[in-house]
């Protein structure tokens, strides 16, 4: 575990999964503590893919190749390569097992920079191969409600930086999606979506695609600010475990997303699907404010 710290934030991460795992100010924690009750993590990186390849299978030239939700770097050692009391850096290569699950050589760097009240999440993927690469990567941050109560039913608000015009799309079945279907996200005049214990259980996740949005933000239930997360993904989910009246909701800006239900294609022809050609290095931030 590394610890970053400054006179308003203190920031923990671990070298498995290079995962980020408490943000705190005074003795406030705004990171999920990972209780296996509802959901065991706090916050993976989401590489090669995000969410789930349809039936956990896919296809590269004609080889087939079978890869679990969301990939394998959230599972996997990395290397601390830089530290210091405000930023911190990560490397994991790709291995001759990696190799089996994924047929591109690679090498990805995550860091963090804690400056002020706010963390950038830095990725950095290059490709060190002879051929193109074709990847994705994604966040799965989870934050705490600041007002939970098991108890109650309000949980406190979302807030993004475009109101009107949104629309978002639905898991369909086996972790994959209906990607014709759009369903409008309706945001109330204030601009503050309410959220509820039930808020998930029907949808399970909130997609939003297209670049649609570049930042949300998460207020108390009294209307005050708790954090925001800011990005250039061009799409991002929001999700809350379904049915589990869960302490948590997980904002996550991601370069890609699941298979279409059903698609059976090309691993190169997946939606959202990122390319690097030999030698290239792609590079993305999010930030994370804390209130």
């Amino acid at each position: 575990m590394h610890t970053l710290k400054n006179e308003i934030l203190t920031v923990q991460v671990k070298e498995h999964g290079a995962e980020l795992a408490s943000i705190r100010k005074g003795s406030v924690e705004y990171l999920w503590q990972a209780d296996p009750m509802f959901w065991g993590r706090h916050s993976p990186v989401l590489f090669p893919i995000v969410g789930s390849v349809w039936e956990k299978r896919y296809r590269v030239d004609g080889r087939e190749f079978e890869l679990g939700q969301h990939g394998f770097a959230r599972d996997m050692d990395f290397t601390m390569v830089e530290g210091s009391e405000d930023e911190v850096r990560y490397r994991l290569e790709s291995t001759e097992d990696t190799l089996k699950k994924y047929p591109w050589p690679f090498v990805l760097e995550i860091a963090y920079r804690l400056h002020g009240n706010m963390i950038d999440v830095i990725w950095e993927v290059s490709n060190p191969g002879n051929e193109d690469m074709y990847f994705q990567i994604g966040a799965h941050p989870a934050f705490n409600y600041p007002d939970y109560d098991p108890q109650t039913v309000e949980r406190g608000f979302l807030s993004f930086d475009r109101s009107e015009g949104l629309e978002c799309i639905r898991i369909k079945e086996k972790g994959c999606v209906d990607a014709e279907t759009l369903y409008p996200l309706d945001i109330p005049a204030d601009g503050l979506l309410p959220l509820t214990r039930e808020t998930f259980d029907k949808i399970d996740t909130i997609m939003l695609q297209d670049g649609q949005i570049g930042s949300v933000a998460l207020y108390r239930t009294d209307r005050t600010p708790w954090l925001k997360l800011s990005f250039e993904a061009p799409v991002v989910g929001i999700w809350s475990p379904p049915g589990k009246n869960a302490p948590f909701i997980c904002l996550e800006p991601w370069y890609g997303r699941c298979d279409r239900a059903g698609y059976e294609g090309d691993y190169r022809d997946r939606d959202w699907v990122n390319l690097l050609a030999p030698g290239e290095r792609f590079s993305s931030v999010y930030t994370i404010e804390i209130a």
